[in-house]
């Protein structure tokens, strides 16, 4: 879901990891869904990627299914 967001604005990986300040490894694994960002990080991922509040339960619910 993140992957197909920050595609759908034409970013980059490596311009995600700038916006979100982090290494652009990290944000691979984010954007891979291997990893579920620190709070802040998802906090300005939500920005950025203007994730509604259905999205944001839907993306946290998959990802604590994930590493369940």
């Amino acid at each position: 879901m993140i992957k197909e967001k920050r595609m759908a604005k034409n970013y980059t990986q490596e311009k995600m990891s700038e916006i979100l300040g982090i290494s652009l490894r990290q944000y691979v694994r984010i954007d891979n869904e291997e990893a579920l960002p620190r709070r802040d990080v998802l906090k300005n991922l939500i920005i950025e990627l203007e994730l509604n509040d259905s999205e944001i339960g839907e993306y946290i619910r998959m990802m604590a299914n994930k590493t369940a």
